[in-house]
């Protein structure tokens, strides 16, 4: 299975051959190609053994809406939905229900705990674990962790990964996925406020 296209970031925006935003991204080839490859290495691996391709797009359907709904979300979410319908909706209403905006979390050290703040955290209920299973609740949990109390993250919570089944591997692959989607999800949002400011002074 693959949802590999040309250049996803490129959909996302509505960017057209040869358009300003072309040319935008075209003045750093490199970057638009590492983050292409980026994309194509987790959602068409070579062996998706650790962590199957259609969960990967279920936590990208969650990461993404539950950060914003925009059109990285609807993408993910669409693409959850061609590769487990039943489980997407489930996924998706949690997603709607979890979102909120951050980073949140408590610092540690001494001089930083005066910047620490509170917010919403992601509880799956029983219903929920029932309907995914422990091992993709856990990651969705995993997942809200990473993006909206990284400072949080600890050994702890890698420890009920693998309680809920979760290999090292598949753990390390997880993680790589929920940062990636946050990078690419900015990236997206940033280019689509250039295109409007353009539109704009047009």
């Amino acid at each position: 299975m693959t949802t590999a296209t040309i250049d996803v970031v490129d959909e996302f925006v509505g960017v057209q051959e040869g358009d300003a935003l072309d040319d935008l991204r075209h003045r750093r080839p490199v970057t638009r190609e590492q983050l292409q490859a980026s994309y194509d290495a987790l959602f068409a691996p070579v062996d998706d053994t650790a962590f199957p391709v259609a969960e990967r797009l279920l936590v990208a359907a969650f990461a993404t809406r539950s950060t914003s709904d925009d059109a990285t979300a609807a993408f993910y979410a669409d693409a959850a939905r061609r590769a487990d319908a039943a489980r997407a909706e489930v996924v998706l209403a949690e997603a709607s229900a979890a979102a909120t905006a951050g980073p949140f979390g408590a610092y540690r050290e001494e001089g930083l705990r005066g910047e620490s703040s509170d917010g919403r955290r992601y509880e799956p209920g029983t219903d929920v674990r029932e309907a995914l299973g422990e091992r993709l609740t856990a990651a969705l949990t995993h997942a809200h962790l990473l993006t909206f109390r990284p400072r949080e993250a600890d050994g702890a919570d890698q420890s009920r990964l693998l309680e809920s089944g979760w290999s090292a591997d598949g753990i390390i692959t997880l993680s790589q996925l929920v940062s990636f989607l946050a990078f690419q999800q900015r990236v997206a949002a940033g280019l689509r406020a250039i295109r409007s400011a353009q539109e704009v002074s047009a």
